[in-house]
């Protein structure tokens, strides 16, 4: 029977409500939501969209290391934008993170996002994942 281990990290910033920074049952990993938060300041990080979109990345990469995982067990990734229109920045910068065969993935566009982020994103990732 597979069991719940919490995830925790202090390379990402700390869960803001009632939710874990990622939940592993047996091999898959649920990376709950990560923004553009500085792990040390709990603020969200100066610059343009370019650095908010490597901040998600960074957070969400530093969850998947403290499960035994890296980017290349992403079997799913989620991204919520405020502005589609930063959809190709999306790809451009996803394509410095991740490695063919790329994960399946959804953009979705929202009103709104938590601490007024532009950009959030989830990740389920499975470790015994390996390209083929």
């Amino acid at each position: 029977m597979n069991t719940k281990q919490i995830i925790r990290t202090d390379r990402a910033p700390t869960a803001i409500g009632t939710y874990a920074q990622a939940v592993k049952v047996g091999d898959t990993v649920y990376l709950s939501g990560q923004i553009p938060l500085v792990p040390e300041t709990m603020a969200l990080v100066q610059g343009d969209m370019t650095v908010q979109i490597r901040r998600v990345f960074d957070n969400l990469q530093a969850v998947a290391e403290a499960a035994g995982g890296t980017f290349a067990d992403i079997v799913k990734l989620n991204v919520y934008l405020t502005d589609l229109g930063h959809f190709p920045l999306i790809n451009q910068i996803m394509a410095e993170y991740f490695q063919e065969p790329y994960p399946a993935r959804a953009a979705v566009g929202v009103a709104a996002l938590p601490k007024g982020a532009a950009v959030e994103m989830d990740a389920v990732m499975v470790i015994t994942c390996s390209p083929q």
